[in-house]
């Protein structure tokens, strides 16, 4: 019988860094969840990706016992570590901050396949250049 699931709570964490302090700590203690116990297990499973933000979906259940799904990172964090942006522009319309080719858009796009409610690699490609653009930085044509 499957269990019964209580919540379902969405993190955003850096690889190999989450700590039982906030946001963790807020986020799982009030379900009663052994919030050490989450920390280990994370940054067990993202040791492969150190200081790289990693979207975590937390499936609680009744009985206090949890299980994660670890998510790509976000598209903004690919196209800033791509580009080696400290951040986007706070203007982006006007400010630009870097330029993406093709062949980085379309690397990204790859990576981020499997979140994207997509199956085509011309459509990820356009969520991803989106994202870019509101971020002030040019897709290269």
């Amino acid at each position: 019988m499957a269990k019964e699931i209580k919540q379902l709570v969405k993190l955003q964490l850096p690889g190999t860094k989450a700590t039982p302090a906030p946001p963790v700590g807020t986020a799982l203690g009030p379900h009663g969840v052994n919030i050490q116990d989450f920390v280990v297990r994370f940054n067990d499973a993202t040791k492969d990706r150190p200081g790289e933000i990693v979207p975590v979906e937390l499936t609680i259940y009744a009985d206090r016992t949890f299980d994660f799904i670890l998510k790509t990172a976000p598209a903004s964090e690919l196209i800033k570590k791509a580009l080696k942006l400290e951040k986007g522009s706070g203007k982006p319309l006007q400010d630009k901050v870097g330029v993406l080719t093709d062949a980085q858009l379309t690397a990204i796009a790859k990576a981020k396949m499997t979140d994207l409610n997509t199956d085509d690699i011309e459509a990820a490609k356009r969520i991803i250049a989106g994202t870019a653009r509101q971020m002030g930085v040019k897709i290269e044509e």
